[in-house]
């Protein structure tokens, strides 16, 4: 997330901040978690707004909270030290909650762009395309788009020779010609943060709700002579989510468009509707994604990575040309370093794996560094934990470990050491050595013989 902008009023670049409402209740989620901090691809829906105004270069930002305020707050803090909240409380409307940011914002803002914690989905270039649309002169500017059935949304009228907007009907309100309009209100505004302060003191709660609504300032600034304009956008954009069957919705559009974004970056996903994205993930060019893999938060994968399908990979790091898969799960702290290779049903938990290591077979490697070149037989694991705290086990470059090894950290193995399958190691192994740790084979003639007709007879007995 950005920091709050230290460049001065006369920078050449408009100012702008962004105010983003997050205070209602969200009754409809049936929850008791905020609206605002539902999750869509694995990062609150708040959190996707504050990346978008981000990126454009917000100099600050205002969440104004409400229900749950300091749920939301502490969500807030994590996303954005640097970003500010301001309490409406109670809840008189949209205008009444961008009143509550003016004594944050000042008088030196070019541009306050007024956006919802619960729309996340709007594109960086469209709140551009509005705020080029302020530049061109109009002082309101209101995202519109054209939905397939209109029916509920507030109309935007313009008008019919200029293009400039003239009014904000709502449909409960607008007459059969008014209805008949298939632009709709999308809710996003980006306003002259000069004239702000003023016109939102001239609204109204004059009405049957008793709120103050920010669509009002259409026809303020309209009164002073001060156009407004519109900026359409893709339906898409401008979903709101108001319960779980929205939420899924626009997890879905989310994806899909994480999806595309990756395929148009240079990476091959082989079966693209199986393949869930999160927020931040990462990949680089080259990389193959098999089906049905889930990136969970933090992902970074570097070029000409292959993840093979049904792979779940969460807080890791790819180096180039590794190979993850099939069937491994690679877990928060998982580093993989050049050439490394984790295969089927394998799971990695805050290690590393050297460059050109190989754990591909079965095994868990947690709390562990792999050296270069090493080969980590089938069924390995790491026991890092005693029940009450975990350790490390450090192994060195070209190491080979046999299959069905246990490794009782904390323990190191040296450079170029070899450890019998099915030891169990809780001792320093010195580099270049060989390591046992299992039992001596006994042999006993015969009595396996022995040990079936004792088996046979007792389960005769019991039926008897």
């Amino acid at each position: 997330m950005s920091k709050e902008s230290t460049r001065s009023p006369e920078a050449d670049d408009p100012r702008f901040a962004a105010v983003i409402l997050a205070a209602g209740r969200g009754t409809r989620m049936r929850s008791d978690l905020p609206k605002v901090l539902h999750s869509i691809g694995n990062l609150p829906m708040v959190g996707h707004v504050m990346r978008m105004v981000a990126a454009l270069g917000a100099d600050k930002t205002i969440i104004i909270v409400g229900h749950e305020a300091e749920q939301v707050r502490g969500a807030i803090r994590g996303l954005d030290a640097q970003a500010q909240t301001a309490l409406q409380e109670p809840q008189l409307g949209t205008g009444h909650a961008v009143q509550q940011a003016v004594p944050m914002l000042g008088d030196d803002l070019d541009d306050v762009v007024v956006l919802f914690g619960d729309t996340p989905l709007i594109r960086p270039e469209t709140i551009a395309n509005m705020r080029q649309a302020r530049r061109d002169g109009a002082g309101v500017v209101v995202l519109g788009f054209e939905p397939e059935t209109p029916g509920r949304y507030g109309r935007l009228v313009t008008d019919v020779q200029t293009g400039a907007l003239t009014q904000i009907v709502e449909a409960k309100d607008a007459s059969e010609e008014q209805l008949a309009i298939r632009l709709c209100n999308g809710g996003v505004m980006c306003l002259d943060g000069r004239r702000l302060a003023g016109w939102l003191s001239q609204l109204s709660a004059d009405n049957a709700a008793g709120e103050y609504y920010l669509t009002d300032l259409v026809a303020i600034a309209g009164a002073q002579g001060v156009p407004s304009a519109v900026v359409v956008c893709d339906e898409d954009e401008v979903q709101g989510v108001n319960n779980r069957a929205e939420l899924s919705h626009a997890e879905e559009t989310f994806q899909e468009r994480a999806r595309v974004a990756a395929m148009l970056g240079g990476a091959t996903l082989q079966a693209p509707d199986t393949v869930y994205f999160s927020a931040d993930t990462v990949l680089g060019r080259d990389v193959i994604v098999e089906p049905n893999v889930v990136f969970g938060p933090g992902v970074v994968v570097g070029d000409k990575v292959t993840i093979r399908a049904f792979s779940h990979l969460e807080g890791c790091a790819l180096a180039s040309h590794t190979q993850v898969g099939p069937y491994a799960r690679l877990r928060p702290g998982a580093a993989l370093e050049e050439g490394a290779r984790v295969g089927n049903f394998v799971e990695i938990k805050n290690a590393a794996i050297g460059a050109g290591a190989k754990v591909n077979h079965l095994s868990y490697i947690g709390d562990a560094q792999v050296g270069a070149r090493s080969n980590i037989g089938a069924g390995t694991i790491t026991c890092n934990y005693d029940g009450y705290l975990k350790h490390q086990t450090q192994i060195g470059e070209d190491v080979f470990v046999g299959s069905n090894t246990s490794l009782i950290a904390p323990v190191t193995i040296g450079d170029r050491a070899n450890i019998a399958a099915g030891s169990a190691i809780s001792q320093d192994v010195a580099a270049d050595a060989l390591a046992f740790g299992r039992a001596r084979q006994s042999q006993l003639p015969q009595r396996a013989a022995d040990l079936r007709k004792a088996l046979e007879k007792a389960k005769r007995d019991r039926k008897s």
